[in-house]
């Protein structure tokens, strides 16, 4: 039977995080009296699951401008919201390929309050003006969101491809992934798949197309989905796929629109750091959707 340190013992944390349950914790507030355990070992058990010390070691600013720790914390902050939306999608990818469409609903859903968390991260950035972007801008070189590989993870997935936009990250190990990333269907990509095994007369085309290549909107899916959304009996689990679907393409429509605000806040239509002309574009990425055909077809709807 497992002893549990007395009150007050120091307990040895190591790195991994050793598991508990119920019993344990109940018999560890009991031995505590109700407060919290204050003695640890090498390391709080609450860092070794969090790693929260690493963390806080990457705030490594090149000015001495306040305001860059906002902009460089912030863009941490939205580069792990990127890693855990690519996280959703894949997992609603693979449902959708293995016609599990309830199951694909609930990451979905994770991924679009997500989305609502990296808009939201926008907003702490408000107060910064040209003037005060201006005061470390030149420190940040050619560096740019744009080259951001697990951003462009997270459009693959949604089907939104540029391969030209993969040549930043050659000879990295970034450029492996966004390779393997590109040569899958995308989540898109497999729910056209999934309403053709439904029975939805797909264009065969849309089925053997290379994966590779953006997907244009094609009316044979947006017929599909017209006819998804007239069933609205409580066992249509496609509908509630698509209205799943939606928002995540509206909450991602969001976070464009205000990255485009942001970049015309701070810098107005001046150059990016990255090489490209900045707000421009960012307005001409804004004309490619995500999952298109949810759109064209409410028109008929």
């Amino acid at each position: 039977m497992e002893r549990f340190p007395a009150r007050g013992e120091i307990v040895d944390s190591v790195d991994t995080v050793r598991p508990s349950n119920a019993e344990e914790r109940d018999a560890r507030t009991a031995r505590n009296g109700g407060a919290p355990t204050l003695e640890f070992g090498r390391r709080v058990p609450y860092d070794s699951y969090v790693h929260a010390s690493t963390l806080h070691t990457l705030q490594r600013t090149l000015s001495g401008d306040p305001g860059e720790m906002s902009f460089l914390v912030v863009s941490q902050i939205m580069e792990l919201y990127f890693k855990l939306i690519r996280h959703e999608l894949e997992q609603a990818r693979d449902h959708v390929r293995a016609d599990e469409v309830w199951l694909a609903v609930a990451p979905l859903k994770r991924a679009a309050l997500h989305l609502e968390g990296l808009n939201a991260a926008w907003q702490t950035l408000r107060w910064m003006t040209p003037a005060d972007f201006n005061k470390f801008r030149d420190m940040l070189g050619e560096g740019s969101g744009f080259q951001s590989a697990m951003y462009r993870q997270v459009e693959f997935l949604l089907g939104l491809r540029t391969r030209s936009l993969m040549r930043p990250f050659k000879g990295t190990a970034a450029y492996e992934e966004l390779t393997a990333a590109l040569h899958q269907p995308s989540l898109w990509d497999e729910v056209i798949a999934l309403l053709a095994r439904h029975g939805f007369p797909v264009q065969s085309e849309l089925l053997s197309r290379d994966v590779t290549d953006e997907h244009e909107a094609d009316p044979s899916v947006s017929d599909a989905w017209v006819k998804v959304y007239r069933d609205t009996g409580p066992d249509n689990h496609l509908r509630l796929l698509g209205e799943a679907l939606t928002e995540v393409a509206d909450r991602f429509g969001d976070w464009r629109y205000l990255h485009l605000k942001a970049v015309q806040r701070t810098m107005g239509a001046k150059s990016g750091t990255g090489g490209s002309n900045g707000l421009a574009f960012l307005q001409r990425s804004m004309s490619r959707p995500v999952f298109p055909e949810l759109w064209t077809s409410r028109t008929e709807m």
